[in-house]
């Protein structure tokens, strides 16, 4: 009944308002653990080689390419969260997996409803009312809260928590996004959430026409057989992402909704590989980001500004011309989309909270903070003494594995046996992205960077006390190195 009232309060406001179609259509289109490199657009050349990615390929030729653009965490829940609250997981209080969001905190999606669009939900389960299951304890708290079930979900009129994307249902896509549109009354602008499940693990065995041999990897990964294969089936899952992606554009173009229509695909985090997904390293956070809005954004165009996911909702209310929420802290980049003068960002920050995931080991419990700027990359490890682990390759592994054998059969090169295996980890991080883009040579504590690793730590400090962070501050732990190393003088 609430949905009902609701639904004609708003056309009635539809009506009294006098929406026209200049009002854009938006879709949001996430992928699921997907890094920069992994497009042929952004010119990897295991894409080109294969040609895996002609539809995201096509569709970064019609619209704007970033460069340089992060995800405020490298899992899928916080991150996934901070993009629909435009204010970081930290702030939030979602840093442990799948926490929703306060009740109180307004999504894109509120806004835009309140204004007259349709909203909906749909695809890969985008984490906003918790984990797809979980205790029934937890479940109910979560549904007191408000944060789950029928009040929640009465925030959007369209709400499908999990619908499977990948593998035999991906010739399904077409048929669950069509419904999805089928929703949306005629003439109401609407905003579409639709997330795939690629190439999240766990994929299959399948790499048909990718050659494990072939493959260029990148230099931080051990060159073993099994890395190789474990890259090929990951590959294979960007390939089959690319398939999808290019059933719901032909959906949009034969619905006659391509021209007016904003789409923005995105990487929700980095790739489950190597030093990718769970790190706050450059394959953790750095992930595609591709607009398409016909007649506002120039075809071919790119962009090397930063930009953080928190971004993405002051940009999706300014192209509806709503302001923001107070709440929310990201940046508009608008004035970029159109070709206009642009400051920017000076910095991305993110976080590493617990993943879902055993707490003794550290692909589930680590704490982490990052600061990123065009050069460089500053990590600062609250709790050093957690080992490096994969996230979602912690357990029966090929890849994983047989880096482990290697290492105890004393068959791992030096540089690898430091960046996987190093225990404790430094407490700081600092990284050349320009001489060192796969992040092998920590420059922390060295005399000729001691100024801008002070500059860096200085920036995390104030963007920790903006958002209360719970973490020791970097400085303070700056302070404790120092004593330590004093005492021991």
């Amino acid at each position: 009944m609430s949905r009902l009232i609701h639904a004609l309060f708003v056309a009635l406001l539809f009506c009294h308002l006098g929406y026209s179609a200049e009002l854009p259509n938006i879709l949001l289109v996430l992928s699921d653990d997907h890094s920069v490199p992994h497009l042929g657009a952004y010119g990897d050349s295991n894409c080109l080689k294969y040609g895996l990615t002609p539809n995201l390929d096509t569709f970064a030729q019609e619209g704007m390419r970033f460069q340089r653009a992060y995800t405020s965490a490298p899992q899928c829940a916080p991150s996934r969260s901070s993009i629909f609250a435009g204010r970081c997981p930290v702030g939030l209080t979602t840093t442990r997996f799948a926490q929703p969001a306060r009740p109180d905190t307004p999504f894109v999606t509120d806004l835009l409803r309140d204004h007259g669009y349709w909203v909906g939900l749909d695809g890969r389960h985008q984490h906003l009312d918790g984990r797809n299951k979980d205790a029934p304890h937890v479940t109910e708290a979560l549904v007191e809260l408000g944060v789950r079930g029928e009040v929640f979900e009465s925030r959007f009129d369209h709400f499908v928590r999990a619908a499977r994307t990948k593998g035999a249902a991906l010739p399904r896509v077409p048929g669950i996004f069509s419904a999805a549109l089928d929703g949306v009354p005629d003439g109401q602008p609407f905003f579409l959430y639709f997330g795939f499940n690629q190439p999240h693990r766990k994929w299959g065995e399948d790499h048909e026409g990718i050659d494990p041999a072939t493959l260029k990897l990148p230099d931080d990964w051990p060159d073993l057989p099994e890395v190789r294969l474990d890259y090929a089936r990951y590959l294979a899952e960007v390939r089959e992402l690319d398939t999808g992606f290019g059933m719901i554009m032909k959906v949009l173009a034969e619905r006659g909704l391509s021209d007016n229509t904003l789409v923005i695909f995105m990487g929700d985090n980095g790739e489950a590989l190597l030093r990718g997904k769970g790190t706050l390293y450059n394959r953790g956070l750095r992930v595609p980001l591709i607009v398409r809005w016909p007649g506002k954004v120039a075809p071919g165009s790119v962009s090397d500004s930063l930009i953080s996911g928190v971004d993405l909702a002051p940009t999706i209310l300014n192209a509806a011309g709503i302001k923001p929420a107070s709440g929310m802290t990201g940046l508009d980049f608008m004035p970029e989309l159109l070709g206009q003068p642009f400051d920017g960002r000076e910095q991305v920050f993110a976080e590493r909270g617990w993943h879902f995931g055993p707490i003794t080991r550290s692909d589930g419990f680590d704490l982490s903070r990052s600061v990123t700027t065009k050069r460089h990359n500053f990590i600062y490890n609250a709790i050093p003494e957690r080992s490096y682990v994969p996230v979602d390759m912690a357990t029966k592994n090929i890849a994983w594995d047989a880096i482990k054998l290697a290492r105890d059969i004393g068959r791992l090169s030096a540089v690898h046996e430091r960046i996987y295996f190093q225990n404790p980890r430094p407490i700081f991080e600092l990284y050349d992205l320009e001489s060192d883009p796969f992040e092998l040579n920590n420059l922390a504590g060295r005399t000729s960077v001691r100024i801008i690793e002070a500059r860096l730590r200085e920036k995390l400090d104030r963007w920790m006390l903006r958002e209360s962070d719970f973490l020791p501050l970097p400085t303070h732990a700056q302070q404790n190195i120092e004593r330590q190393t004093n005492a021991k003088q």
